[in-house]
């Protein structure tokens, strides 16, 4: 009998992704996402398989499922910076009430719980590379406390039902993916590069470009995130790419990518944004035997030709 799945948020980028490993690796996979930011485009090629199964539903609201579950992979959130500044609410909703809703269903069903936590969680940090063990700095009532703060409720609650209900609990810290499947529009800078990049518009840079992210790409970010979930870590695990690269470094790897010089328009940094951001993946070396595999330049030639297939710039 196949191991049975729920992906909340399986329609948005990375939970899309997700589904497929876990049909992949066997599983009978049960999607729900509620649309507001997910796209049935991203899991139309998933409607013809036998084990798959999408529910649409607002994870915030009561949730019942009909038969056994062997895990829960609770993915759903608004995860950029233009998504939750839009939806502050709801982004501070589905971090509360929806991860409630989710523990609540895997504590029902005697199911594994998975938790898509973020590199949020460490704020702009005053330590790096940043380790599971360091606390972060974040300021709460910034306008990207919403979604940093919802995560780390998030994360604060995974562990009291660890604790108290004695719930299988498993905490992924995913820092910068990309790839496929992300909305040209989302406003994180790999996609707003390759479609600015693509249409011909000045590549829109924040403040002097010397401020620094690690880009995983998502075959290998969904990759450590099978693997935590069939691991026995309880313990927050980062997943993400250690190689650090400036935003002046992403534009200089875009334009070898693309093979020509690309504009630039600069604007002021936003309000919180992050100075530097790298994980330390020593503990997903560790416990998961795991590390990233793809650089960035083969992850933008595929991020591009994505874009390139939705019809955006010239064809690939």
């Amino acid at each position: 009998m196949r191991p049975r799945a729920l992906v909340t948020g399986g329609a948005g980028f990375l939970g899309s992704h997700l589904c497929e490993r876990l049909l992949q690796a066997g599983h009978e996979v049960l999607c729900i996402d509620n649309l507001i930011t997910g796209d049935l485009d991203n899991i139309a090629h998933l409607f013809g398989h036998e084990a798959f199964r999408f529910i649409k539903h607002d994870v915030t609201e009561y949730l019942y499922v009909a038969g056994p579950l062997d895990a829960v992979l609770h993915f759903a959130s608004p995860a950029s910076p233009v998504d939750y500044l839009r939806l502050p609410i709801q982004t501070l909703k589905v971090g509360s009430l929806g991860t409630h809703k989710a523990l609540g269903l895997a504590k029902a069903k005697g199911a594994r719980f998975l938790l898509a936590s973020t590199s949020e969680v460490y704020g702009d940090p005053q330590v790096h590379p940043q380790p599971e063990s360091y606390w972060g700095h974040v300021n709460p009532v910034g306008p990207r406390g919403v979604y940093d703060e919802a995560k780390r409720f998030a994360e604060a609650l995974t562990m009291a039902y660890h604790r108290y209900h004695g719930v299988d609990t498993r905490i992924a810290r995913i820092f910068n993916t990309y790839g496929p499947r992300m909305r040209p529009h989302d406003g994180r800078v790999v996609s707003n590069f390759c479609l600015q990049a693509l249409t011909g518009e000045p590549l829109t840079l924040y403040g002097d470009g010397s401020q620094t992210r690690s880009f995983c790409f998502v075959a290998d970010t969904v990759e450590g995130l099978y693997r935590l979930l069939t691991s026995a870590e309880v313990d927050p695990v980062n997943v993400g790419n250690p190689t650090e690269f400036t935003i002046r470094e992403l534009v200089a790897t875009l334009e070898r990518v693309l093979g020509r010089a690309l504009a630039v328009s600069t604007h002021p940094l936003p309000q919180d944004d992050p100075r530097v951001r790298q994980p330390d993946i020593t503990r997903a070396r560790a416990v998961l035997d795991w590390q990233p595999t793809v650089d960035l330049e083969a992850g933008l030639r595929a991020t591009l030709a994505h874009f390139q297939r939705k019809g955006i710039g010239p064809p690939g």
